[in-house]
Order: structure tokens, then C-alpha cells, then sequence
């Protein structure tokens, strides 16, 4: 029989984790391309021989998304495996519609074939939409097993923007390690934080190969806990499943691909944000948790916000610089920084359109639903001059940085500036405390 051939669609995380687990050992297979959307840049390159492994001495050549229905025909290709996240069911069978209106199937693949099973006990977190609080909560769960004594090593979804197979396995302990793999902002929002609170997070591109460094990693390893990215389901099987779902976008959790998948399979859903989101957008994520998985633990959750310096905020204008996914996949209108601007008396908030410039102006036409705040978009070199050229041309008295890193350490800000913090509060029971206690107990050695 001749082998099917597939083209994977992708984003530069899911795509790469399906081929490696499903695909690059398969004989019935021969994945012609990879596709490629929302990242920027990474069209024309390849997926290299060296990852891709032995079946494929070429590698696999990755194309722009907008160029599938010519791809499917070209190729004769049979099936297309869709294998990205954070996206609308509209979306997701707007691209299946190309597919089958070229020729080929739609696939989607699941966790039987995609996870993989490891030998220490796993706690994923991951959540219905991008920008729910999960990095907070991922925090609050380490903190929790730390002070019960375990080692918890860190294995993030995703994000291989650079060079691909110089990112295979990454191992994050030291800020200096940031510089080290040449990291993008959008990476150092989720690894500055952990390394900063002194616990290893891993991330890459294999990862298998990941998780086999990460149990033995040199500081010890009793727990892992996968961070995960977007609205994803884990790549590892976990023994513990904990799903975000965000009140400021109530019915969210319903309409977004994969994000209903992990609050259908979630053991706990934490609704977070729950001390600035309104009643009704409370009743609604609460009404659907139970339809969707009434036997699910819910935790109620506060972000609890807090700044450097109140009094750069306080009666100014003030431009707000917020984390770029949330903006622009997650579709979020506010972030921390508008909350904390609001919190602590800004006299108006800066609208920063008209002062962009390069790419982040790019960004306002890709995603003019943003607003009237800025995405800390710093995916290479030159949107990362964009950001800095562009706060400092906007006519503000402050800045307020709700992106999670420290951006001066990046780029030159030459007004008054200062970061927002915020962290995961529990309301009441249950709490995450008492679920893992249960979880030490029967996954961890006495």
C-alpha cells in the first residue's frame, strides 16, 4: 500500500508535538508539509532532518497557512491534521471547509495518540482561552508542593520561534539562560517567572526528549508540572488536571478549540479574575462548567494585583503595555495593566495608535480589535525596536507594564515606568491546599 500523505497545519508548537508522536515513525505516513499561522516568520523554513528523523533525511518544509488549498492539490495530498490552539469552532471548520472543498480529509488528533506517559506523577495546567491567569496558577501550585517538601520541575508548552533544532531540549534555572537561547518576549513571559522564584522550567521542541531530562533533572525531580500554553490539552498524561475558565469572557469556554476539550477533561476548573469580573459573566462560566463537567472540583479565584510604584500611576496619563497573546489570540480588550491603572487612580489611559511604528503598526491591522493599549510584541529583534521607538513616542506622563517580565531589562523606556505583579488568591474552599494534599498523598512517597 502506498502511504498517505499528510500535511500537518500548524503554529509551531502542536504541529511539531503530533509529527514527533504520531507521525515520524509511522511507515503508513509521509508528512509533506507543515503549515503555518499566527507566528510570524516561520514560513519558508523546515523542519529539520535532524528532528525529523530518519523516515524523512530532508526534513519537512513548513509553508504559510495561505497556501493549503494549492498545497492539498499539488501534493495529491489525503489527509490534513489540523494542530493548533486558541482558535473559534468557526475557524476551525472554516479551514476544514478548504480542505475538504480541495480534496482531502480533516483530521484532528486526541490525547490517546498524542500524550505521553511518564514516570513521575504530572499536575497540567491549562485553561479555555490564552490570558486566563494560568502562569499565576501554575506559581501557586509549585509554591504549594514546595512547601510540602517535593521538587517540581516545570515543562512549558511550546514556543520555538528561533532556530529549531538548537531548541530541541531548553532548560531555564538562571535568568542568564533567557540570553542563552535567545529567547523572544512572548518566551520570557512564561520562563522569567519561574526562574525568578527558583524553580527549573523546561521547554523546546521534542518533548519526549524533554521529559526524560526533566526526571532526572539535577536538582531533583518528585513532580512535574506542565504549564500549559494557549487553550491546549497536555501533552503528558496527567494524574491531575486543573482548567482556567475567565469570567470577562463568559461563553468563551463553550466556542474555542481545544479550550471546551480541557474543561471536559479537567479535574479541577479554577474560575479566576472573579475580583473584576461582573455577576453575570460569573453565573455564566459557573452555569457552563457544570453542563460541560458537573463532576469537576471549582475553585473560585481572585488575581491579585499589586504594583512597584503607585504614585507613577496615580493622576497621570498613562500608556498601558499588556502581554501580546492575551491581546491578540486570547481577543482580550483589558489585561492587568488596564485593571491596575484603573486601581490605582490614573487620570486616563494613553491611546497608543497613532504613535506605533514598524511592525506593531502591522499588528494594530492584523488585530484592530486591541484598542487603546499596547501588545508587548517581541517576536525578533525588530519588533522589539518597534516596542521601544513606540512607547517612547507615545505623549504620556507613565507607563505601566502589565506584560509578567521586566521589560527594562530589554529595551530603554524613557519615562516614568513600573510593573504590575499579580498572583493567584483562592476564595474560600475548596482550595488548591486541600487538593493537593490529596494529590501528595497518593502520587508521592511519604
Amino acid at each position: 500500500m502506498s502511504k498517505k500523505k499528510v500535511i500537518i497545519i500548524g503554529a509551531a508548537g502542536r504541529d511539531f508535538h503530533n509529527f514527533n508522536t504520531y507521525y515520524r515513525k509511522n511507515e503508513a505516513y509521509n508528512v509533506v508539509a507543515f503549515t503555518a499561522a499566527q507566528i510570524p516568520d516561520i514560513e519558508g523554513r523546515k523542519y529539520p532532518a535532524e528532528l525529523a528523523g530518519e523516515l524523512y533525511p530532508d526534513g519537512v518544509p513548513i509553508h504559510a497557512e495561505e497556501d493549503l488549498a494549492k498545497l492539498i492539490i499539488d501534493l495529491a495530498v489525503d489527509d490534513c491534521v489540523f494542530s493548533y490552539s486558541d482558535v473559534s469552532y468557526q475557524h476551525v471548520m472554516q479551514v476544514g471547509a478548504i480542505v475538504n472543498a480541495a480534496g482531502a480529509n480533516f483530521v484532528m488528533l486526541g490525547p490517546q495518540d498524542t500524550q505521553i506517559k511518564i514516570t513521575k506523577p504530572v499536575i497540567s495546567v491549562g485553561a479555555v482561552r490564552t490570558g486566563c491567569g494560568k502562569s499565576q496558577t501554575s506559581r501557586r501550585i509549585i509554591e504549594i508542593l514546595m512547601e510540602k517538601g517535593l521538587k517540581v520541575v516545570a515543562i512549558r508548552h511550546p514556543m520555538p520561534y528561533g532556530e529549531l533544532l538548537a531548541q530541541r531540549v531548553q532548560r531555564y534555572a538562571q535568568l542568564s539562560d533567557l540570553e542563552k537561547y535567545d529567547c523572544t518576549v512572548e518566551e520570557m513571559e512564561e520562563y522569567e517567572p519561574h526562574v525568578v522564584r527558583g524553580n527549573v522550567i523546561y521547554a523546546g521542541v521534542d518533548y519526549e526528549a524533554i521529559v526524560r531530562e526533566a526526571e532526572n533533572d539535577p536538582d531533583g525531580c518528585d513532580v512535574i508540572l506542565w504549564d500549559g500554553g494557549n487553550n491546549d490539552f497536555p501533552f503528558y498524561k496527567p494524574d491531575l488536571h486543573v482548567t482556567l475558565v475567565d469570567p470577562h469572557r463568559p461563553g468563551h469556554e463553550l466556542g474555542y478549540y481545544p479550550g471546551n476539550v480541557t474543561l471536559r477533561m479537567a479535574d479541577v476548573v479554577l474560575i479566576n479574575k472573579m475580583d473584576s469580573a461582573d455577576a453575570a459573566g460569573i453565573e455564566i462560566v459557573r452555569r457552563n462548567i457544570s453542563s460541560e463537567n458537573p463532576d469537576a472540583i471549582v475553585i473560585d479565584g481572585a488575581s491579585k494585583l499589586d504594583v512597584d510604584d503607585a504614585s507613577v500611576i496615580r493622576g497621570k496619563k498613562v500608556l498601558v503595555v499588556e502581554d501580546g497573546p492575551t491581546l491578540t489570540h486570547g481577543e482580550m480588550k483589558i489585561g492587568a495593566g488596564v485593571v491596575a491603572a484603573q486601581k490605582f487612580g490614573a487620570a486616563g489611559i494613553v491611546d497608543p495608535r497613532p504613535y506605533t511604528v514598524g511592525r506593531l503598526s502591522e499588528t494594530f491591522e492584523i488585530y484592530p480589535e486591541i484598542g487603546a493599549v499596547l501588545p508587548a510584541m517581541g517576536y525578533g529583534e525588530q519588533q522589539l525596536k518597534d516596542l521601544e521607538t513606540t512607547i517612547n513616542n507615545t505623549e504620556c506622563e507613565a507607563v505601566v507594564v502589565g506584560t509578567p517580565i521586566d521589560l527594562n531589562r530589554i529595551i530603554k523606556i524613557d519615562k516614568p515606568n513600573t510593573r504590575v505583579y499579580y498572583n493567584l488568591q483562592e476564595i474560600g474552599r475548596p482550595n488548591f491546599d486541600m487538593i493537593l494534599d490529596d494529590f501528595a498523598r497518593k502520587y508521592t512517597a511519604s
